[in-house]
C-alpha cells in the first residue's frame, strides 16, 4: 500500500468518527400519563421540551406517553434502546422493576427513574421531596376551611404519599386542632372520571378543602362545580383555576436536573447518582397563593416556604408520635431520609388504615 493510499485511508476514518461525534444524543422519555394532563406527564413533558430548547441539533428527544406500569413499560424501554436511545428517563413509581429489567439487557444505555429506589451502573434515581410543598398545603388548609374537614384524594399507597399526607396533616393540625382529614384512595396516577368522583364524594362529606396527589385536573373542575371548596394544584400549576378553587400549587421543575443529566452523558461523565431536591435547589415550587387566602395566611406560609428552602425549618421535627401513639421523634429531632423514603405508617391523630 502506498503513502497516498494510508492517508487516504486516514482521512477516511477520522472523517467517520468526526460524523459519528456529531450525531446527536438521542434521549428517550416514558410518561405514565398524557402530555396534555395538566399535571404530572405535563410537568415532564415540559422538561423534555427546555432540553430540546437548551441543546438545539446536538440532541434528540422521543417519548412515549400514557405507558401502563407494567409488562407494556418493558416494551416501550426496550424499543427505545433498539432506536438508539443514549439515555431513558422513566417517569413513574411504578417502572422500577421494569427499569432494572431492560438496562440489565443494554449496559450502554443510561437510565434515570423517577421516584424509586433500585439503581443500577446505569441506573439513577432521583425525586423531589414534594412533601415540602404539603406543609405549606396543610399550613393554608387548616386556616382556611370552615369546615374543619379537609379531604385528600390519594393515589397508591407508596411512601411518597404517604409522607405528603402526613406533612400536610402535621400542618394543618398544627393550626387549627379541629381539623380531619378524609381520605380516598383512588389507586391510579391519571383517571379524571375516579379523581372527580372521589373529589365529589369528599365534598358530600363535608370537606371544603381538597388537597389531592393524582395528575389530573377533574378535582379542581369538581371543586369549581360545587363552589366554595379550596384546592391546591398538583404537581403543576394548574393556574387556570385560580383564584378560586385553586389557590396555590406545587409545582414540579424537572427541567435543570434532565439538563444537567444529558450534559452529563455529552461529556461522558454521567454516573449512577440518587437525587432528592427539594425547595432549596428549585425542583419543588409554590405556585402563587392568591388573594382568595387571607393575607396573614399568604405571609405565614410563605414564611415557611423560605424557612424550608434555607434549611432553618424541616417539616418533619418533632415531637411527633406515630398513629398508635407510640414515640416516632424527640422534640427538635429532625426526620432521617431513610425513614422518609420508607414511610409506611401515620402520624398521630389520623385516621383509617394504610392500604396493603
Amino acid at each position: 500500500m502506498t503513502l497516498k493510499h494510508l492517508l487516504a485511508g486516514a482521512a477516511m476514518a477520522l472523517g467517520t468518527m468526526a460524523a459519528a461525534q456529531d450525531d446527536p444524543v438521542t434521549v428517550g422519555f416514558v410518561y405514565v400519563g398524557p402530555i396534555g394532563d395538566g399535571g404530572w406527564t405535563y410537568e415532564h413533558d415540559r422538561a423534555r421540551l427546555a432540553v430540546e430548547e437548551h441543546f438545539g441539533d446536538a440532541v434528540e428527544t422521543v417519548y412515549q406517553e400514557s405507558v401502563p406500569e407494567g409488562p407494556d413499560a418493558v416494551r416501550v424501554m426496550t424499543q427505545m434502546a433498539l432506536n438508539g436511545a443514549d439515555l431513558i428517563f422513566t417517569t413513574s413509581f411504578g417502572y422500577m422493576d421494569q427499569t432494572i429489567e431492560v438496562a440489565e439487557q443494554f449496559p450502554d444505555v443510561k437510565f434515570e427513574h423517577a421516584t424509586g429506589y433500585k439503581r443500577a451502573d446505569n441506573v439513577s434515581t432521583y425525586s423531589a421531596r414534594f412533601y415540602e410543598g404539603r406543609a405549606i398545603q396543610g399550613h393554608i388548609a387548616g386556616q382556611i376551611t370552615e369546615s374543619n374537614i379537609i379531604g385528600y384524594i390519594g393515589s397508591y399507597p407508596i411512601p411518597e404519599v404517604v409522607r405528603g399526607i402526613n406533612s400536610a396533616w402535621i400542618h394543618a393540625r398544627e393550626v387549627n386542632p379541629d381539623v380531619e382529614f378524609r381520605i380516598v384512595w383512588v389507586y391510579t396516577w391519571f383517571d379524571p372520571a375516579k379523581e372527580a368522583e372521589a373529589a365529589r364524594a369528599l365534598i358530600d362529606q363535608g370537606a371544603d378543602v381538597i388537597l389531592q396527589h393524582t395528575d389530573s385536573t377533574a378535582p379542581q373542575a369538581a371543586a369549581a362545580e360545587a363552589g366554595g371548596v379550596y384546592t391546591f394544584g398538583q404537581a403543576s400549576d394548574m393556574a387556570e383555576f385560580a383564584p378560586m378553587p385553586r389557590v396555590s400549587s406545587i409545582i414540579d421543575d424537572w427541567a435543570p436536573y434532565y439538563i444537567d443529566r444529558v450534559q452529563a452523558v455529552i461529556d461522558g461523565t454521567w454516573e449512577s447518582t440518587d437525587t432528592w431536591d427539594g425547595i432549596g435547589p428549585g425542583m419543588v415550587g409554590i405556585g402563587e397563593i392568591t388573594d382568595a387566602v387571607p393575607e396573614e395566611v399568604r405571609t405565614s406560609a410563605l414564611a415557611m416556604k423560605d424557612a424550608i428552602a434555607s434549611g432553618e425549618y424541616h417539616p418533619f421535627t418533632g415531637p411527633l408520635n406515630r398513629q398508635d401513639g407510640t414515640p416516632w421523634l424527640a422534640e427538635g429531632e429532625i426526620a432521617d431520609d431513610g425513614t422518609l423514603l420508607g414511610m409506611d405508617f401515620y402520624v398521630e391523630g389520623l385516621t383509617g388504615d394504610i392500604p396493603q
